[in-house]
């Protein structure tokens, strides 16, 4: 049995709507290495944590980092199922990525899931924190898949 209410509002439609654009955008901006307008996603004090550094925060030190990461490098983000908590004018979400990506010369896949926080501003709706697990990324040639030495 759902928790769900039995009705849903023109408002809440909306919001989820909107915010789940802020996925696609920002995965497209990824694509097309549009740094600026994927920093402009985020809040003023916006957060994003990869778990491969301390977290960055603020939209400065987001597009000085975008810059570097997506320097050379070209990723490929594909997001799908996007769950969506709405609780006035914030929310939080858990968005799946597969991605695809050159780096230093080489072929890479990986998989992994974004946890967001989202605040509502007077621009619309933003992203407050992002969060990335990564399952992995490996290169293409090697795979992902654990073997054993029977």
């Amino acid at each position: 049995m759902s928790n769900a209410p039995a009705y849903v509002t023109l408002r809440e439609l909306t919001d989820r709507e909107a915010i789940r654009d802020l996925a696609r955008r920002y995965a497209h901006y990824v694509w097309q290495k549009k740094i600026a307008a994927a920093v402009d996603l985020f809040s003023e004090d916006g957060e994003m944590d990869t778990g491969e550094a301390p977290p960055l925060r603020g939209r400065a030190a987001l597009l000085e980092a975008y810059q570097r990461m997506l320097g050379d490098a070209r990723f490929q983000p594909f997001v799908h199922n996007h769950v969506i908590d709405l609780n006035g004018d914030t929310a939080s979400g858990t968005c799946y990525v597969d991605l695809r990506a050159t780096q230093e010369g080489r072929s890479m896949i990986g998989s992994g899931v974004y946890h967001d926080r989202y605040v509502r501003t007077a621009e619309g709706w933003k992203i407050q924190s992002r969060g990335l697990v990564l399952r992995f990324l490996v290169p293409l040639d090697e795979g992902w898949a654990e073997t054993s030495s029977a």
